[in-house]
């Protein structure tokens, strides 16, 4: 889950939820407020760099791999720019993808296909497509900003060990393949530790679950693993992260267009 700006309303929601709060919470209230301190926790991390290996695998079990460099830029006031691009293997090489998160407004992605020498625009109603192939899609890999969602606390859960809030949060932008998905939150960290994803006949689609969490910077937490599952193909991706750096100077000339064709 990432940043962005809350707004008033959002704030006043906040407040009414501090412990010394003699006002009665709503599930919809306390899920907002669960949302934005997730978002608040992992503010101000500016810039970062990081190495993944996405693994495809089909209901056969058969899989194939790739190698992949992510750059991403924290955009105060706006969702992220990230931009990942494809080292191996060779009929990837030099692919390279584009990202504009915002919050209610459809995202900007672009896709530069070296064979083609060409930038092509994933089009805004395309957000549910997979992503190069993968489980994953366009929407699923944008930043998560606050208002891209409403949502509703149902639950207190222990997963696998550990504490935590589970919440639903229902699209509230165009095009998404989703109706809702069902979110655990650590109740210690307000870091993701599952989503499962319900497409828009209401059924269940696909599960993601992060695991060997590291921390960066003494409050940046990432998962070195994410494991997607369709529930529906049989098919899975899982995203391992290594190298992960923060602060690196990365700016806005990082992040263009004219940047895809030149990514190294």
């Amino acid at each position: 889950m990432n940043h962005r700006i809350v707004n008033a309303a959002m704030l006043a929601v906040t407040i009414s939820l501090l412990p010394f709060s003699t006002m009665a919470e709503t599930p919809e209230e306390k899920g907002l407020a669960i949302a934005i301190e997730a978002d608040k926790r992992d503010e101000g991390f500016g810039d970062s760099t990081a190495n993944m290996i996405m693994e495809l695998k089909n209901k056969q079990g058969d899989t194939s791999t790739r190698y992949i460099r992510i750059k991403t830029l924290e955009v105060i006031g706006d969702g992220d720019k990230s931009m990942s691009i494809f080292d191996k293997p060779a009929d990837v090489k030099g692919t390279a993808f584009l990202t504009y998160s915002h919050a209610i407004k459809p995202d900007e992605q672009w896709l530069y296909l070296p064979a083609l020498k060409r930038v092509k625009r994933i089009n805004s109603k395309n957000k549910s497509g997979p992503f190069m192939g993968s489980e994953f899609a366009y929407e699923d890999i944008a930043s998560q900003e606050i208002e891209k969602y409403t949502y509703k606390y149902l639950r207190d859960e222990t997963l696998n060990g550990i504490d935590t809030f589970v919440i639903e949060r229902y699209p509230a932008y165009k095009h998404s393949g989703y109706t809702r998905q069902v979110v655990w939150v650590n109740k210690e960290e307000y870091r993701p530790e599952k989503i499962v994803f319900y497409d828009r006949k209401n059924t269940l689609l696909k599960t993601l679950t992060y695991g060997d969490y590291q921390q960066y910077l003494d409050q940046y937490w990432r998962a070195d693993q994410m494991f997607m599952e369709n529930h529906q193909t049989g098919k899975s991706t899982t995203l391992t992260w290594d190298n992960y750096n923060f602060k690196t100077g990365l700016s806005d000339k990082d992040f263009n267009r004219n940047s895809l064709k030149r990514a190294k």
